[in-house]
């Protein structure tokens, strides 16, 4: 009778994985994700945004493809080039004050200093990061503009392309950063909207009035 109530319980090798699985993710610290996932992040939402709002202002005025196109790709290799200088001097100037801190503070620990080293600013890495990330938001508008000849046509599939596209860049932002992602979605979608639909509606205003 003792042997029948003495039992136990096997937990399958895949379940215990998946708890561990859960624990790392619980216990994964977002912040090292900070600095690179900053840079990505608002270089794809400023190259999406500032070009599709610039090709949606030439569009107010021009119903030429060709000049939306062009001006939009202008928009892309200005805006990359000013993201990566403006990264790189942002991100050296944190560097340095960084490192002149540590002098002062006059750590002599090796270890100390190799996680320090670790922790510090790249400003090359988001530099590179924050161009590439502005011009795949800035090749969404150029792709939605490049192949549709009739202008309210082509004015509708930008807004549609580049709305999709914030919606996805507000997901993958939210999951790399593990926040909302409802929250994340809207927060982005709603800047780009009211970004493109200021900037149509002053040019279209200007365009109008002949100023």
């Amino acid at each position: 009778m003792a042997n029948q109530n003495n039992f136990c319980v096997s937990i399958p090798e895949d379940q215990s994985n998946s708890k561990e699985c859960q624990l790392s993710e619980e216990n994964f610290d977002y912040t090292h994700r900070g600095q690179w996932l900053r840079a990505a992040a608002l270089g794809a939402n400023d190259g999406l945004v500032s070009v599709a709002s610039l090709m949606m202002g030439v569009g107010a005025v021009k119903e030429d493809a060709k000049t939306m196109v062009i001006s939009g790709f202008a928009g892309l290799v200005a805006g990359a080039c000013s993201m990566a200088i403006g990264e790189f001097v942002s991100v050296y100037t944190q560097l340095d004050v960084e490192l002149a801190q540590k002098k002062r503070q006059n750590s002599t620990v090796e270890d100390e200093e190799e996680k320090d080293k670790e922790q510090l600013p790249n400003p090359m890495q988001a530099a590179i990061a924050s161009a590439l990330a502005f011009t795949i938001g800035a090749i969404v508008p150029l792709l939605a503009a490049s192949f549709i000849r009739d202008h309210k046509v082509r004015l509708g599939v930008v807004v549609a392309a580049v709305s999709l596209a914030l919606v996805v860049f507000g997901w993958i932002g939210s999951i790399l950063g593990g926040t909302p992602v409802v929250k994340s979605c809207f927060r982005v979608l709603f800047g780009g909207l009211m970004a493109m639909a200021i900037t149509f509606g002053l040019t279209k205003l200007i365009g109008t009035s002949g100023l």
